[in-house]
């Protein structure tokens, strides 16, 4: 199968993949200090496509991720940090958590089109997507894999493949992540800012509890 936006080669999506991965790696552990600081006004503008909010509106510490479906920092985390800080802060609203779209190439493009089409299930279909990465973002039919893992969400494929063609979705994904770049100096995934504050790379499941405790006011 083909699509009007993806002019490479499946094996040219592969090594687009690839590179994803090494320019992702840098650096490949999160400083436990932030590394600078935005705006949460700005940071909590409108963009391109609206925001997925996972927890309480009232939570006092926000949590933004920017992430490339292809990054396996960023499936690293959806796997080993993410269930904890579901649990413990999330789900009992001390948290609330974003994630936003920042591909870096096609092909994770393509895989966030297709979450983003799949409405309430949208978080349950990234979750799936990176839990098997390898399963379609380092085959040699990248596409056919990703309408396999899909179909576990329900995703049929005539529905995979118009969504794969509406090219303003495409370009509403593209200006999530350039904003991301413009905004706010993402230029690696997975980024994370709380409460503003910018770190980059991945970050334990300690680390997050310190700088959590650090944005979260003290009992009155």
């Amino acid at each position: 199968m083909s699509f009007p936006f993806f002019t490479l080669s499946r094996r040219s999506l592969l090594s687009l993949a690839a590179g994803a991965l090494a320019f992702a790696a840098t650096p490949a552990l999160a400083e436990k200090s932030s590394s600078g600081k935005v705006s949460m006004e700005e940071l909590m503008g409108p963009n391109a496509l609206p925001d997925v909010v996972e927890g309480g509106a009232a939570a006092p510490v926000t949590i933004v991720e920017y992430a490339s479906m292809t990054c396996s920092h960023c499936a690293a985390f959806h796997h080993e940090v993410y269930p904890a800080l579901k649990k413990n802060y999330i789900d009992t609203g001390k948290v609330k958590f974003i994630l936003r779209e920042f591909p870096l190439d096609p092909l994770a493009t393509a895989a966030f089109m297709l979450a983003r089409e799949l409405g309430d299930k949208r978080d349950a279909a990234v979750d799936l997507l990176f839990s098997q990465q390898k399963n379609w973002a380092f085959t040699d039919k990248p596409l056919d894999g990703l309408a396999n893992v899909l179909k576990q969400a329900g995703l049929g494929q005539e529905k995979f493949e118009a969504i794969l063609k509406d090219q303003a979705l495409y370009e509403k994904v593209n200006k999530v992540r350039e904003r991301g770049s413009e905004k706010f100096g993402v230029n690696s995934t997975p980024t994370f800012f709380v409460n503003g504050d910018k770190y980059t790379g991945e970050i334990s499941v300690a680390d997050f509890d310190k700088i959590i405790a650090a944005h979260t006011p003290a009992p009155k």
